[in-house]
C-alpha cells in the first residue's frame, strides 16, 4: 500500500511539472511578416507611373503637332511655322517619346514590385533607369524652353525678334509642351525618390 502511494504521487508530480511546459508551447507568438508599407509605395509608383506616361505623350503629341500658316501670303512666300523647323524642337519629341516608351516598358517591373514588395532586383532597376530618363526630359525641356522664351521675348541685342506675336498659336502649343515636360521630370524625381526611400528602409 505505502509503495502504491509513492507511485501515485509521483505521476501526479510529473503531470504537474510538464503543465506549464505546454501552455509555454501554445502560447508562443507567431512573428508577423513586416514591411507592408513598401507595398503602398509600389502602388503609389504604379500611380505616378501612369501619370508620367500621359504628361510625357501629351508633350510628344503637341510638341510634335504645333504648327502655324499665318493667313496671308505672297507670290514668292509662305508665312509658316512648324515645330520641324527647329532642332531642339525635334530632338525635344525625341527625347520625351523614348521617355514615355520607357515608361509603358517600366510598368511590368512596378507591378512585379506590387506582387514582392521585399525584392531588391526590379526596385534598383527602376531608379537607374527613372534617374536617365529625368536627365534626359530635363535637358529637351530647358533646351526647348530658351528658344520658346526668345519666340516670347526676343533679343534686341542679337536683333532677334519675337515671333509669337505672329504666330500666336504655335507659341502656345510648344508652350504648353514645356511645361507638360516639365510635369513629366517632376513625377519622375518623386519616383526616383520613392525608389531610394524603398531600397534605403530595409526590414
Amino acid at each position: 500500500m505505502p509503495e502504491s502511494k509513492k507511485a501515485n504521487g509521483s505521476g501526479k508530480g510529473k503531470a504537474a511539472v510538464g503543465a506549464p511546459a505546454a501552455a509555454v508551447a501554445t502560447t508562443k507568438a507567431t512573428p508577423h511578416p513586416r514591411g507592408g508599407w513598401k507595398k503602398g509605395v509600389a502602388i503609389f509608383d504604379f500611380v505616378l507611373r501612369l501619370a508620367a506616361i500621359g504628361a510625357a505623350l501629351g508633350a510628344t503629341a503637341t510638341m510634335g503637332t504645333a504648327d502655324e500658316i499665318l493667313p496671308f501670303f505672297t507670290q514668292f512666300f509662305q508665312f509658316e511655322a512648324q515645330y520641324d523647323d527647329f532642332e531642339v524642337f525635334m530632338f525635344f519629341v525625341i527625347a520625351n517619346g523614348l521617355v514615355s516608351a520607357y515608361l509603358v516598358l517600366s510598368l511590368p517591373f512596378s507591378i512585379l514590385c506590387i506582387v514582392r514588395p521585399h525584392a531588391v532586383g526590379p526596385r534598383l532597376l527602376l531608379l537607374i533607369g527613372d534617374t536617365v530618363m529625368m536627365a534626359l526630359t530635363i535637358g529637351a525641356a530647358a533646351a526647348a524652353a530658351s528658344v520658346v522664351y526668345l519666340a516670347h521675348s526676343g533679343n534686341p541685342n542679337a536683333n532677334w525678334l519675337p515671333i509669337c506675336q505672329q504666330f500666336g498659336d504655335f507659341c502656345q502649343s510648344t508652350s504648353s509642351a514645356v511645361v507638360a515636360s516639365l510635369i513629366a521630370a517632376a513625377l519622375l524625381l518623386i519616383l526616383i525618390v520613392l525608389s531610394a526611400f524603398a531600397l534605403r528602409r530595409r526590414t
